[in-house]
């Protein structure tokens, strides 16, 4: 989050007016939290708790905003994660609406299963991660070069998106340590880096399935569930 939520959290926890309504409870949240932007609240039909959406992020409060929680709620007989199942509807986004046409793309077998990664080169989960996409068969894999963490990260995105088979040396590079030769062309870099910001893409590899679900991490078992999932 953007805002230093211990100290925030702490300076929450005292008692106040009663905040009775949903509308009540963002005017309270932002003036306990030092004017931070609530995005929505909406009652949860637990705990007679309210959830709070900042900067993407979910937290819970009570009705009265005395006491502010951090954290996952979990059902206790299903074991579900309920917090990261909300937090996974609030994150997800119109697949359709994203510029293929600014991603490497690579096709396996007939290219059934469609979906978008986020991923940076000198990432380390994300070369984890494509060595488990690479076992997968009848895929498109549409690679939107996200280069955020090294400073080489740039030059190198550059020179994959920019050889003549950019879904080769991608693969070169992510699977084999082979580094890209050099070369320079137009490259859709800086529009990616503003497409991952609106997105709130913090971390690499990100990826957007075709229900439009977002997966953050190296999480292959769980894009190999949603993508079996959508094609029955």
């Amino acid at each position: 989050m953007s805002f230093q939520l211990p100290a925030l959290l702490a300076a929450a926890m005292f008692s106040a007016a009663a905040f009775a309504d949903e509308a009540s409870v963002k005017r309270g949240v932002e003036s306990r939290l030092g004017g931070v932007k609530v995005e929505s609240v909406a009652k949860t039909p637990y705990l007679d708790l309210y959830e709070v959406v900042i900067g993407g992020e979910i937290i819970y409060t009570d009705e009265k905003v005395n006491f502010i929680f951090n954290g996952s709620v979990l059902d206790a007989r299903t074991r579900r994660n309920l917090t990261e199942e909300r937090q996974q509807k609030l994150s997800a986004i119109k697949f359709e609406e994203l510029p293929l046409d600014q991603a490497v793309k690579t096709v396996r077998g007939n290219g059934k299963r469609a979906f978008v990664v986020f991923a940076d080169p000198r990432c380390g989960f994300c070369k984890q991660f494509e060595e488990g996409l690479f076992k997968l068969n009848d895929v498109t894999i549409y690679t939107i070069l996200y280069p955020v963490i090294a400073p080489d990260s740039a030059e190198i995105s550059r020179h994959i998106w920019c050889a003549k088979d950019p879904s080769r040396a991608w693969l070169d590079m992510m699977l084999k340590g082979i580094l890209p030769s050099p070369k320079d062309c137009d490259t859709p870099l800086e529009k990616n880096l503003v497409l991952g910001k609106r997105l709130r893409v913090t971390g690499t590899p990100t990826t957007f399935l075709p229900d439009g679900q977002r997966v953050v991490g190296a999480r292959l078992a769980e894009v190999v569930r949603v993508l079996d999932a959508s094609a029955k």
